[in-house]
């Protein structure tokens, strides 16, 4: 429940009263004098219609602008209030925008607090790259912050409260380049210290390389991500677990990217930089998208008051509008490149598996790297994982991926191929069941422990 405390002028109160009264509205007024003075009006209603209710006061000519405060309440004994919860407790009905504006600030931190857990965060998080620890990268995850300044710009946006959108932006950018230089600092601290092996390979550990390059994949996840965010701080859904996965997405990117740094491994860093970038518009797109059709729509006139009130106003957003269309532009064109490429890839893969030589080869995963580092030596690297179950040796399968490959996309990767080695029952139909019972204990499918690896350049 929600108590609502309403001050209105003596040419609203009877709108007020009114419009409560249609509504089954149970309220109390307090006044200062006669019938034509200031009142405040207190009512309770369910958390799930003080949007409607709000909206319903507004459109009758009461501006709760003024002054409207809005509590909790335990309980509420008035003779309408099971009516009332009745009425709403099926809707969903989303916060109004000022209570939604509070809710987001609420999520703000100061800068000095924001910067110092999103630097520690990607300190974790590139300890738990660097030694391929899961639990300790889900550990960074949920003490970054980002989930704030995200909220806090996609709200500012879509309720005209432009000053909290611009913080919210300038906080996402400065979060990103914390995360990435400290990941860089720790990560060459590791290296440095030979904390970590020194022929150690980034690319070689599994955690890496699931975040080498923008994907289709990382896409989706994004816009799951803000859609999710943006259902939660609408509603009175917590919070906590949809800030972790929008960590989730972010905080491992830039450990990676610094990681990259610090090995001098431009594909690296450069692939999955750009896969943290097409993730934070992802998630801020699904995020501005979903508050739209949930009716949270700015209007124009609010924006266009905020940029002429103030000549500094106007151009801050005028420089943020020039670097996030440039931005998204870059960022968009780099990625479909991408996922164009690594589709082709995955298809030529088929396509070569598919021959009768390698009918016993199925792919089980590729990874590929960034395949347009515009200026840098390194060749991309391809790497796709096979699965066979029979003991024999393709020494000319790389060499055939990559062939295929440059034939279909003018690249020249580095391809290589992990072999996964598995034993297989022989069984048919004409086996009786006591020997398929027989067979099954001597020789049940087991993963076999060696993998083969091999490489083409």
């Amino acid at each position: 429940m929600r108590v609502i405390h309403l001050f209105v002028s003596a040419d609203e109160r009877e709108q007020v009263s009114e419009t409560l009264s249609e509504l089954d509205v149970d309220y109390a007024v307090t006044s200062d004098g006669g019938a034509d003075s200031h009142a405040m009006y207190q009512f309770p209603i369910p958390a799930d219609g003080v949007r409607d209710i709000l909206a319903r006061l507004h459109d009758s000519g009461v501006h709760e602008e003024n002054y409207t405060v809005i509590s909790d309440a335990e309980a509420a004994l008035t003779p309408n209030v099971d009516k009332l919860q009745e009425r709403y407790a099926q809707d969903f009905t989303p916060l109004s925008s000022f209570s939604l504006r509070a809710k987001a600030r609420s999520l703000s931190r100061d800068t000095y607090s924001f910067v110092w857990m999103i630097f520690l965060s990607a300190v974790i998080a590139t300890a738990g790259l660097l030694i391929d620890s899961p639990a300790v990268v889900v550990g960074a995850m949920v003490i970054a912050p980002f989930v704030g300044p995200i909220l806090t710009t996609g709200v500012g946006a879509t309720t005209e409260d432009w000053r909290m959108a611009i913080d919210g932006l300038w906080l996402q950018v400065l979060g990103i380049v914390v995360s990435v230089v400290g990941s860089a600092v720790t990560a060459y601290t590791f290296k440095s210290l030979a904390l970590v092996p020194a022929t150690l390979a980034p690319a070689s550990i599994e955690l890496i390389t699931l975040r080498l390059a923008p994907s289709a994949v990382a896409v989706v996840v994004g816009l799951a991500a803000g859609a999710a965010a943006t259902f939660g701080i609408t509603t009175e859904g917590p919070l906590s677990l949809i800030g972790v996965m929008i960590a989730a997405a972010l905080i491992p990117a830039a450990g990676v990217v610094g990681i990259g740094i610090a090995w001098a491994t431009p594909v690296i860093a450069v692939g999955t930089l750009l896969l943290l970038a097409v993730t934070v518009l992802a998630i801020n797109v699904a995020m501005f998208v979903t508050l739209w059709v949930m009716d949270y729509r700015p209007t124009r006139s609010g924006l266009a008051d905020y940029v002429s009130g103030d000549r500094m106003n106007t151009l801050v957003v005028t420089v943020a509008a020039i670097a996030l269309v440039v931005s998204v532009g870059v960022v968009t064109a780099a990625t479909a490149q991408q996922v164009g490429y690594q589709r082709t890839v995955n298809e030529q893969v088929q396509e070569v598996l598919g021959q009768d030589r390698y009918s016993d080869l199925q792919a089980t995963s590729v990874t590929v790297q960034y395949a347009y580092p515009v200026g840098f030596t390194d060749r991309e690297t391809v790497t796709v994982t096979v699965s066979r179950t029979a003991d024999r040796s393709y020494p000319s399968l790389p060499s055939d991926l990559q062939q295929q490959i440059r034939a279909a996309t003018d690249q020249n990767p580095v391809v290589r191929v992990r072999f996964v080695d598995y034993a297989q029952t022989n069984y048919s139909s004409s086996t009786s069941p006591a020997n398929s019972s027989a067979t099954a204990s001597t020789s049940s499918p087991t993963l076999v422990a060696g993998i083969t690896s091999t490489a083409a350049t």
